[in-house]
């Protein structure tokens, strides 16, 4: 359950009402996901993270669509946002992710996630080569 209501269709005026067709307009769609009905009690909350989001994972970049929201996955997986890695495995199968390509993902994520911890608990010293100046 949702620690704050989600603004519906009805409820949506003014900035809201304008973010929520640029969300529909943008994606192609009627649908208004509640991430972004949660978010809307608080409209320039709901501005700053919808355009910034147009910005990062919409326009055009040296990243391809996929490849964004398949990092995106990542980071959700291993900040433990079961909503987003939801929402964005979704847009990534889309986009064209395959569900070998799904697996594929996954098998890095948790390695990067055991080496990562393993690197961590030993403090392991970083080489100098790695080291950018």
């Amino acid at each position: 359950m949702a620690v704050s209501s989600l603004v519906s269709d009805e409820q949506a005026q003014g900035k809201v009402s304008e973010i929520f067709a640029d969300i529909r307009k943008t994606r192609g769609t009627d649908f208004i996901n509640n991430f972004w009905r949660a978010i809307a009690v608080d409209p320039d909350l709901l501005e700053r993270t919808w355009n910034e989001l147009k910005t990062v994972m919409i326009a055009p970049g040296e990243i391809d669509p996929l490849t964004k929201e398949m990092i995106y996955i990542g980071v959700s997986v291993a900040n433990g946002c079961s909503y987003c890695v939801h929402s964005h495995t979704a847009a990534a199968t889309a986009k064209g992710m395959t569900a070998t390509m799904h697996g594929e993902l996954l098998s890095v994520i948790a390695l990067a996630g055991k080496t990562n911890q393993l690197a961590e608990g030993l403090q392991v010293p970083v080489d100098d080569v790695f080291m950018k100046e």
